[in-house]
Order: structure tokens, then C-alpha cells, then sequence
């Protein structure tokens, strides 16, 4: 039976407006368990406006999509991608989470669209099962899959892809150097990462970055938690901002209720540093508050990027050599209490890194120079020894995987070896109520926050090993290896000193050579 021309326009409309088609063919389960028609919260409509610029700008959608908790952001998706999948042919959808309980949570968060969908605009269903829906007379369909295999999804030809939680995957480089690479780089198709942050120098984060600099295809999209309607709370009688929440309030433009609300969740999880990682007000704020149970708290990490300190004392420099050749050699220079600066190079070999520990010596003339020998470095040591003096009273070596020097306390609490036994100087550092100074970088916080921890039975230290972090897809932490050799072994001395222990070698010897005084 032929429409009427009423109806091709209710239809027309519900296919090109999807704010529209969302409130009256979807469905969705409310925080309170009621099934009630999808309307675009303030964050869905901000999302939504920026994807459909992107797609008239460019042919396609390439997004990264930065929340907090519970905003409706992997609801949106789903509708979206369940629209375009139900009003085409051909168009294959593929959901990748990471774990099994989200996968099934976003599958049957698809299905309910379905159920629930008219029957005038629900197409036809072929195949169905726990991970697959398939439309036989469009053609189009969904599957899921879950991030624990490598593998998963490389051989499909994919022209929606929806990335949940993508910061939280555990092989997140083979994903995008498979799955992601299953999308064809045509007009019409569609990448749409999001996540909640997960600390600094995972996938999701580089990727930001680059989209936040503009580089590549990506479009960066960040949702602060103040969006939120239900964020709210009647404030109490009496009820006044401290000198912190005006101050927060203030910044970004909130109100009494909202402010409320905030005080009432920080007082819930009972850490204020945790809302702001559960409810992110800025993606700074999202990837530096966040990450899993590391050593080093991203808190202590935070503030001392931000804090002001004169560099004062001796000179000491930490050098982590790489145990390959494309990985990343670092050296941290610290004065006291604040870390002046962490270089990096790659590609050295060891006479190249060997030469560069005596340029660094000959230029800044440090008291000490620490690297660690458990690896590479023994033979980075060993040149730079032959070099004579003063290089080889000013390296020292330390080897992470030895014994600490300090014994474990009757009470326990130590460490299991030196290298665990330094990043607990390290950490203990950051905690000095005069405050310390770092760089200002992500480089240095992720890897400051990479490693997890745990207690053997002698309740000592034991530092996650950088075999394992690489496992789990987190780089080695070669900077902040870098900053806590310079915890080695205590260092004396003022800056007056130092001139005093350096002075031009005599015209026989060796050009840009040191001896000591």
C-alpha cells in the first residue's frame, strides 16, 4: 500500500533528524530502571552538534570522546550507529569494549532499541544472538566483541566502529593497528572512541593529545561533569561555599545546587582527589587525576607540576639507559627539590650513550650521575669509566634488581630491592610539605603513575616490573626511573662547591675534559 504524502514526510524526517528519531523510536533504561523515550541530554546534544560538523566538514566521523561517569555518552553512540545501521543498506556496525560485562551491557542496550523500536521503521531480522544482529533485507547489522583478544575483528570490513572504554583495553596497539584499520577510509564511515580517562601515556591518551594538537583525523571531545542535569542537590540550611568551592564554582560558572551536589558526592567517595577523577571538570583534569592503583599517587604528580621551588644544592642527574635500540633513553637533572628538566633520545647505542654521559658531564658538571648497569648500562658504565677522572668518580652504578641498602624495618614497610627502595625516596619527595617542582609534562606524570604495586610476606615493596606494564599496554617509565636514581644515594654539597670541584683541563689533555680540583 502506497504512503501518503504525510507519512513520507514523517518518515523522511525520522531518517534525517536524529534528535527526533531518537525521542520517538528508542528506548532506553533510566537510572531509576523505568523504560522511558531517549532525549538527548545537554552532553548527547553537544556530542551530536559536533560529529555532524565533523561529518558535513569532512565526509566522516573521527572522534575521541573524553567523560566522566554515568553521562550517556555509549547510549548516544549506540543510537546513533543503530540509526544509520536501520536506514541502510550494506552498513556493518562493530562494538568493541573492554571486558565482557560491558559488551554485553552495550549489546543488550542495542537489542532494547530494537524491541522497542515501531514496527513501521524496524527493519526485518536475520541472524540473532548474544554478539550479533543481523537485518537481512538491509544487509547491515551489528557485532561485539571484546578487547581481550588481539585479534578480535581484524577480518571484517567495518563502516561503523564503536570503541568503548578504549582507555582501558589491554592490547589498545594491536586494536588500532587491526580492527581500526578494518574501516575504510571513505566517506560515510565512522571511529568513535570513548572513554573515561585512565591516567597518562595509554592509547587513548596519545591519541588525544594528537587530536587536541590537531594532528591527524581525530576530533577531540571533552564532557564535563557540570552538564548534567540530574547534578544537583538542594543545598542544606545554611549552607556556605568554602574559600576551594567558591574559587571551583566560580571557574566554571556553576550554582549553589551544583555545588552542593559536589560536596555531598566528595564527601560520598571520600576523596576529593577521586571526584575529580569519577567527575572531571577539564581533560587535564580527567587524565591526570585518573589511572589504576599506582605507587605514585597522580595527586602528589599534579601538584608538583603546578608548584614553584628554587632549585637549590648540588647538581645530581639520574640516567636510565634503553634496553633497546627504539626505546627511550632518559636523564633526569634535579637541585634539591625541584627536577629541572628530563631529557630523552633514542636510537643510542652504547658508545653513543656513553659519549653522552660526558657531554652531560662536561657541560653541567654534576656532583653525580646515577645510572642504572642492570641492563645495558653496564656497558654505557664501563666506557664512560675508561674516560678516567673526573668521569669516573662522578658515575655511579646503581643496579635496580639488588638488594637495598636499607633493611627492612621490624614493622616491615621496606623494600624488596633498590629499585623499589629509590622510587620510595622518590615518592616520599613528592610528599614534602615545603613542596617540590617537576616539569610541567604528561611524559613525566605517566610514567611517575605507570607502575602498581604490591607487599610480599615480608610486607615489602615490590614495584611492578616494566615487563609487565608493557604487557598491559603501558609504556616502561623511563622518566620517572630517571628522576628516582637520583635518589640513589644521598648527596651533599651547596652550588659554591661545585665550581670548586671543576676547573679546565691543561692544554695536554683531552679537549672538554674536567678534573677535579
Amino acid at each position: 500500500m502506497a504512503m501518503s504524502d504525510d507519512e513520507i514526510a514523517i518518515r523522511q524526517r525520522l531518517k534525517d533528524d536524529f534528535a527526533h528519531y531518537a525521542a520517538k523510536c528508542l528506548k532506553i533504561r533510566s537510572k531509576a530502571g523505568t523504560v522511558q523515550p531517549l532525549t538527548l541530554n545537554r552532553a548527547q546534544r553537544y556530542i551530536h552538534e559536533r560529529l555532524e560538523a565533523q561529518l558535513a566538514a569532512t565526509g566522516k566521523v573521527r572522534a575521541l570522546i573524553l567523560k566522566g561517569r554515568q553521562q550517556g555518552c555509549s547510549t548516544y553512540v549506540g543510537a546513533r550507529f543503530y540509526h544509520r545501521v536501520t536506514h541502510a543498506r550494506g552498513v556493518r556496525c562493530f562494538i568493541l569494549t573492554h571486558e565482557d560485562a560491558a559488551t554485553q551491557n552495550l549489546f543488550e542496550m542495542v537489542q532494547r532499541y530494537h524491541d522497542h523500536c515501531p514496527d513501521v521503521v524496524r527493519p526485518s531480522t536475520g541472524a540473532a544472538n548474544a554478539k550479533e544482529l543481523n537485518f537481512d533485507r538491509l544487509d547491515s547489522g551489528y557485532k561485539v566483541g571484546t578487547a581481550g583478544t588481539k585479534g578480535v575483528g581484524r577480518s571484517s570490513t567495518i563502516q561503523l566502529f564503536h570503541g568503548s572504554e578504549a582507555a582501558f583495553w589491554p592490547h589498545a596497539d594491536e586494536h588500532a593497528a587491526g580492527i581500526l584499520q578494518a574501516v575504510p577510509d571513505v566517506s560515510g564511515t565512522e571511529v568513535i572512541l570513548e572513554s573515561t580517562a585512565n591516567g597518562l601515556g595509554n592509547f587513548f591518551h596519545a591519541k588525544w593529545r594528537d587530536a587536541e594538537a590537531g594532528k591527524g583525523d581525530f576530533v577531540a571531545i571533552f564532557v564535563p561533569w557540570y552538564w548534567q542535569e540530574e547534578y544537583r542537590r538542594v543545598p542544606s540550611e545554611g549552607f556556605v561555599l568554602d574559600e576551594e568551592e567558591a574559587e571551583y564554582a566560580g571557574l566554571y560558572g556553576l550554582d549553589i545546587d551544583q555545588m552542593a551536589w559536589r560536596r555531598n558526592k566528595i564527601a560520598e567517595l571520600k576523596d576529593a582527589t577521586l571526584f575529580k577523577q569519577e567527575y572531571p571538570a577539564t581533560a587535564a583534569e580527567a587524565f591526570q587525576m585518573s589511572g589504576h592503583d599506582s605507587f605514585i599517587a597522580p595527586a602528589l604528580v599534579a601538584k608538583a607540576r603546578k608548584a614553584i621551588v628554587e632549585a637549590s644544592g648540588p647538581l645530581v642527574i639520574g640516567y636510565d639507559p634503553a634496553w633497546t635500540g627504539d626505546a627511550r633513553h632518559a636523564m633526569a637533572f634535579r637541585r634539591g627539590r625541584r627536577v629541572t628538566e628530563v631529557q630523552r633520545k633514542l636510537g643510542l647505542n652504547v658508545t653513543q650513550a656513553a659519549g653522552w654521559v660526558k657531554m652531560v658531564i662536561d657541560k653541567h658538571k654534576p656532583r653525580k650521575l646515577f645510572i642504572d648497569v642492570g641492563g645495558v648500562g653496564a656497558g654505557v658504565y664501563d666506557i664512560v669509566v675508561e674516560y678516567g677522572m673526573p668521569y669516573a668518580k662522578i658515575i655511579v652504578p646503581v643496579n635496580f634488581g639488588s638488594s637495598p641498602f636499607e633493611p627492612n624495618p621490624p614493622d616491615g614497610g621496606g623494600a624488596v630491592n633498590r629499585r623499589a627502595e629509590i622510587w620510595m625516596k622518590s615518592r616520599d619527595w613528592l610528599e614534602d610539605p615545603a613542596g617540590v617542582q617537576i616539569p610541567d609534562e604528561d611524559s613525566i606524570q605517566a610514567d611517575a603513575c605507570g607502575p602498581g604495586y604490591k607487599w610480599d610476606s615480608q610486607t615489602r615493596l615490590i614495584l611492578e616490573k616494566k615487563d609487565d606494564m608493557r604487557r598491559r599496554g603501558v609504556p616502561s617509565p623511563d622518566e620517572w626511573d630517571a628522576v628516582a636514581l637520583t635518589f640513589a644515594e644521598p648527596v651533599k654539597g651547596s652550588a659554591a662547591d661545585e665550581e670548586k670541584r671543576y676547573r679546565p683541563a691543561p692544554a695536554r689533555s683531552r679537549s672538554n675534559s674536567w678534573m677535579t680540583a
